[in-house]
């Protein structure tokens, strides 16, 4: 091999001819295929093929922390044109074609994540061994980009895997862990790490049959049966997105439709596709709020770590967050006023470890971590203590008062309130500066976001500790300013009680969900109210309408006396069935007026917040909305949707609101603050 100046890969022949390709990008801790980097692999293709060839290739990572995360996604953002994206996308697709053409075997020997444009590599390589010991780290997710695979991946995949599951992973982007990728023969053999580099040098020398799918599932790809399959997997699609919103899913399917991801034509318009996406406002802000995520998994030191956790109140969010916590590897133990309370809490525990844990005896250690103490007896051990009862002032503070002698020295106090000031719970407390806000969203397993409320006594270390632990745990924190309703439940509140005001004139529930859905919310402000019960929503919204001077709608208050609370009771503004809502099949389609009422409220509310200084600025505001709300990924957040809206037209729309439901709709003073900041 020629000598070549390289930065990011290391290239060792051994006395045996098999040349070694070690990926260690560097000043990163992870690996992407920059395009510096791709750039040198090409080089190091052309030096090989120059010389003798070698026995064997083997690619493989030089990080600890996995294989091939995939593209550098902050590349993305430089893309000026679609021409100009799809120039990246096809050097990109031209390497992988290159390594697929090679005349020696080659190996992708994979330990940790292998992802996107890191698995398109592997797929390129003649075959794929993966290390044991990880858990659903191997997929092809860039559909939660607003792109598809652009490196080949949408039609060597069918190849290797036929066209169900292959479609089924570029359009839900979720991973198969190396178990299930050697069952349905993404890998060729899954091994200890320690024997991985002997096995791939048996691959080169055995040279054993390729993989590729079952006969069966090459049927699939003829044309008669693409068309009949590719409707129904549209269908289904639609059920979840909008083209209009989230135009990559139906550009798979398209793309498998056209060509049965076989041929020199696929390739091209695999390219083309991609490179028509990626300018695309939606695959813009889909990487906005992707590195949004990232900002915020860098927000606390990875050292400061939590072993120990206490959780009063086994209701369904405390007891939710002990099972995270016990499901992340604490030890955790439960506390409330009976056996008969936490007993519930972990029962639905099990559950969440079993659906979650699939290593032998991973669900049943994980139920060891968790463990009932009514009394409070082992609090003292704790390095953590998360307060998740009734939400109610008086209630919190006697259990701050009552406990907190009992604490060691250092540990951290946290309440998860959703809506009372910290400083009104502080003075419980000798020692306000370990105190801190810990507000989780229900439910627990599904929701990321975890805001961290700083009270006016909190002090650094513990803000430091505390982003550190939820962190840890496998979410995201976002530090807030202790206020009432903090940053989410404040900014979603106007956007519920809207939805409220217009069922009580006259407007149908199903009508009103249409609208939030049609927007691109997950779930529409009615059901969202009955599933959140209908009596926390009251109880939220009246703290926070004696904070700032709202009217609630009386419908509320008059379910919540009938008892009529949502989900839990079966009746709300919805009957449910088996947790199901029973909802009219025609109803009046909602107009714009009542889509604007709903998201401008929002809206409006979240220029507010950053002009009070919730967040540190208008990204986190943004993040906050998007991780803990799920508002409509694909806009980028309610500030990013306002000014892709345009600044001045949209405050111009909330006066004319304001002109037409009332003063409500006034625009905050916050937008001029907003229209002069980046």
């Amino acid at each position: 091999m020629d000598p070549i100046s390289l930065r990011h890969w290391i290239v060792d022949t051994d006395v045996d001819n098999i040349c070694w390709l070690t990926l260690d990008r560097a000043d990163s801790t992870a690996n992407t295929l920059a395009r510096d980097v791709l750039g040198e692999l090409g080089q190091i293709l052309s030096s090989l093929s120059s010389a003798s060839p070698p026995k064997g290739i083997v690619i493989r990572s030089g990080k600890p922390s996995g294989f091939i995360v995939g593209a550098d996604v902050k590349e993305f953002a430089a893309l000026g044109s679609a021409p100009e994206a799809t120039e990246l996308a096809a050097e990109g697709q031209a390497l992988m074609g290159r390594i697929a053409e090679l005349d020696c075997p080659t190996v992708a020997l994979i330990r940790g994540f292998a992802l996107g444009g890191g698995l398109e590599l592997a797929l390129a390589c003649d075959y794929r061994i993966a290390a044991k010991g990880y858990e659903r780290n191997l997929g092809l997710p860039e559909v939660q980009l607003g792109i598809h695979p652009g490196f080949g991946g949408t039609v060597r995949s069918v190849a290797l895997l036929g066209a169900p599951l292959a479609l089924d992973l570029m359009l839900t982007g979720r991973a198969l862990s190396p178990s299930e990728a050697l069952a349905a023969g993404l890998l060729d053999a899954v091994a200890e790490p320690g024997e991985l580099d002997k096995i791939a040098v048996d691959f080169i020398g055995a040279r054993p049959r390729r993989r590729k799918a079952a006969w069966y599932l090459r049927l699939l790809s003829l044309r008669p049966l693409r068309g009949l399959l590719a409707g129904r997997i549209r269908r289904t699609v639609a059920k979840r997105v909008l083209r209009a919103h989230y135009p990559a899913p139906y550009a798979i399917v398209d793309l498998w439709q056209r060509f049965g991801g076989r041929g020199p034509a696929a390739y091209r318009a695999e390219v083309e596709s991609i490179g028509a996406l990626l300018v695309t406002s939606t695959c813009r802000n889909l990487v906005r709020v992707f590195l949004l995520r990232e900002r915020l998994r860098h927000l606390g030191p990875k050292e400061a770590r939590i072993d120990r956790v206490h959780v009063v109140g086994a209701g369904v969010m405390g007891g939710d967050i002990a099972a995270w916590c016990a499901l992340r590897g604490l030890t955790v133990t439960l506390q409330d006023r009976a056996m008969e309370y936490v007993t519930p809490a972990l029962d639905r525990a099990k559950s969440l470890f079993s659906k979650r844990l699939k290593a032998p005896g991973a669900a049943a250690e994980a139920s060891g971590r968790l463990q009932p103490d009514v009394a409070g007896t082992r609090a003292g051990s704790a390095d953590l203590l998360i307060e998740a009862i009734v939400e109610n002032r008086e209630a919190k503070s006697g259990l701050f008062a009552a406990l907190e002698p009992r604490l060691k020295d250092g540990a951290i106090i946290a309440t998860n309130t959703s809506s009372i000031r910290l400083e009104d719970l502080a003075p419980a407390l000798t020692a306000p500066n370990r105190f801190v806000g810990l507000h989780f969203f229900n439910p627990v397993a599904q929701l990321p976001l975890v805001e961290v409320i700083r009270g006016p006594q909190t002090d650094d270390a513990t803000m430091r500790r505390a982003a550190a632990f939820v962190i840890q745990i496998g979410k995201l924190p976002l530090p807030c300013r202790s206020s009432p309703g903090f940053l989410v439940n404040r900014i979603l509140m106007p956007y519920m009680l809207e939805a409220l005001r217009a069922v009580e004139e006259g407007t149908p529930p199903e009508t009103v969900d249409a609208a939030a859905k049609a927007f691109g919310m997950p779930m529409g402000p009615i059901e969202l109210a009955d599933r959140v019960g209908l009596d926390v929503a009251f109880h939220v919204a009246k703290i926070l309408s004696a904070a700032f001077g709202t009217e609630l709608p009386g419908s509320l208050e008059r379910r919540v006396d009938a008892g009529e609370l949502g989900v839990k009771t079966g009746r709300g503004f919805y009957e449910y069935v088996n947790g199901k809502p029973t909802k009219a099949r025609d109803y009046p389609q909602p107009d714009a007026d009542l889509e604007d009422r709903l998201v401008l409220a929002l809206v409006n509310e979240a220029v507010a917040c950053h002009a009070d200084g919730i967040v540190e600025d208008a990204d986190l505001v943004d993040a906050g909305v998007v991780f803990g709300t799920g508002f409509a990924p694909f806009t980028g957040g309610p500030i990013q949707y306002a000014r892709t809206r345009d600044i001045d037209a949209t405050r111009r729309r909330l006066e004319t609101l304001a002109e037409r439901f009332g003063p409500r709709f006034q625009p905050h003073e916050g937008w001029g603050q907003l229209a002069t900041t980046p």
